[in-house]
């Protein structure tokens, strides 16, 4: 049989559940609106500024965004047509491909940066309050730490090594 949910607990993962709907659609219009983004793109876009040389591994950014490799293939083909992310093989194994964040990428994170932190803060961090930010760092840590127990989306780009 079933471990059916409390009234309180169904209450609480219904209202999750919401927000992990409303939130990534509200979060993609703004950065469609304000940049010219996806929110997938800007992903890819603001691992690769964060990372030495702001390159890295396709395999591992694909791991960084919590994407198939086919999907962020498609989308780093996009970003390529955009001369913001190039594509480029690596210079100590011929067969891992390495994306690379160009200047024009690095120009155009940094132009969509400020618009994206602040809805995100208008969004959570200011509906949460200062109170209770260590509280949501500690339930979302929790769960992501079921969801992905390696850690790599908790992770800061590690490297640029092939």
């Amino acid at each position: 049989m079933a471990d059916w949910l409390t009234a309180e607990e169904q209450r609480a993962w219904r209202r999750t559940a919401a927000m992990f709907t409303l939130l990534p659609a509200a979060l993609d219009a703004q950065l469609q609106r304000d940049a010219g983004l996806t929110q997938f793109s800007y992903l890819v876009l603001a691992m690769l500024s964060e990372t030495p040389g702001r390159t890295m591994p396709m395999s591992e950014l694909a791991s960084m965004v919590s994407s198939s490799l086919s999907r962020l293939s498609h989308v780093v083909s996009r970003l390529e047509k955009q001369g913001w992310v190039a594509r480029e093989p690596c210079e100590d194994n011929g067969r891992v491909t390495m994306a690379r964040l160009t200047d024009a990428g690095w120009d155009k994170v940094v132009a969509a940066a400020p618009g994206h932190a602040a809805e995100v803060r208008r969004l959570v961090i200011d509906a949460v309050g200062p109170d209770h930010i260590a509280d949501l760092d500690e339930i979302t840590g929790a769960i992501l730490r079921r969801l992905d127990p390696g850690g790599k989306m908790r992770a800061n780009p590690l490297s640029n090594g092939c």
